[in-house]
């Protein structure tokens, strides 16, 4: 909602009377969706199965506001207004996944409801597959702050349908169209796409890192000619294929000790080993695998994001440091 109108969201029910008589249409028969995105950056996706026509038209940003569901909240509602609450992390910032649907069939109240689900998990999916951080915590986003969707379908072409779920036709093109058109506008919008996420430091943003942080603290395990020569280098590594594969698949395990998939007692087999890949990684040496295991592993069961951003750096060190030996 950044950048629109303070009446836009303050009083929201005045901005679309607003609007539609700028376009001379009923308010009371209209919806409006509030962004700042550049309407020129939508994207529309339609998926059909024979007579069947759903369109999903999604505009988004989500630099600043991607957030995961249970994240800190920054306000609470009351009956004067929103109270704002003491900054658990960071400010909300702009950015917002709006998504408008047209389906050509008629539905139910309950399969118009379902549309919604189907929809968002599509949004989520979309959020997954390129590795959207929170900006609110140390999770994987699944939507944002102020994520909005409207749903038309017709009103007169045969039976309603009953079912948008995954199970039935309708839900698997609404899923696919909502996928494509997110990833779409986000490519658009904010540059977003799976090449650009190919970036170790982009899968460990969400643990506290920043570039030049990580740079540095990496930087800290390295003599000063090394030092200099990462420097020099630093974008080729932190962007080879295969370091960032071993770095997000540290990432990814972090987060199955966080979710209790994982015990905490095998923390320090799992990372000495998935640290020492790193190393392999950026080294190329993969004989000296159980070396760097054997030096990398981590001797107590912390699991705090410092430590573990501390683990991956000294392991991009130690590869990068026999790299040229």
């Amino acid at each position: 909602m950044h950048g629109l109108p303070s009446s836009a969201y303050r009083d929201p029910e005045a901005y679309r009377r607003h609007i539609c008589e700028r376009y001379g249409l009923p308010a009371e028969g209209c919806a409006t969706l509030g962004t700042a995105a550049n309407m020129n950056n939508a994207c529309i996706e339609t998926q059909t199965f024979r007579d069947l026509i759903v369109a999903a038209v999604c505009t988004g940003g989500v630099e600043t506001n991607a957030g995961r569901a249970g994240d800190p909240a920054a306000v609470v509602e009351t009956a004067e207004g929103f109270e704002k609450l003491p900054p658990a992390t960071t400010e909300p910032g702009p950015g917002t996944i709006n998504t408008m649907l047209f389906i050509n069939k008629p539905l139910t109240p309950g399969a118009m409801a379902r549309v919604i689900m189907t929809a968002t998990e599509a949004k989520t999916a979309a959020l997954q597959e390129l590795a959207v951080n929170s900006r609110y915590s140390d999770g994987l986003a699944t939507g944002t702050g102020t994520d909005q969707i409207a749903v038309a379908a017709a009103q007169s072409a045969g039976p309603p349908l009953t079912s948008a779920g995954k199970h039935v036709k309708l839900g698997e093109l609404i899923g696919c169209a909502v996928l494509k058109a997110v990833k779409g506008t986000l490519a658009l919008q904010n540059g977003l796409t799976p090449s650009r996420q190919c970036s170790a430091h982009i899968h460990l943003e969400r643990f506290g890192v920043t570039h030049p942080s990580m740079l540095e603290q990496i930087c800290r395990f390295l003599e000063g000619d090394q030092a200099r020569l990462l420097r020099q280098n630093f974008i080729a590594i932190e962007r080879d294929p295969i370091t960032v594969a071993a770095v997000a698949a540290m990432a990814h395990l972090k987060d199955k000790f966080a979710w209790g998939i994982l015990p905490a007692t095998c923390w320090s087999d799992v990372m000495g080993a998935c640290a020492a890949q790193v190393a392999c990684a950026v080294s190329g040496k993969y004989h000296r695998m159980d070396d760097y295991r054997q030096r990398l592993a981590p001797t107590k069961d912390e699991k705090v994001n410092a430590d573990f951003i501390e683990l991956v750096c000294k392991a991009v060190a130690m590869g990068f440091g026999e790299k040229w030996a």
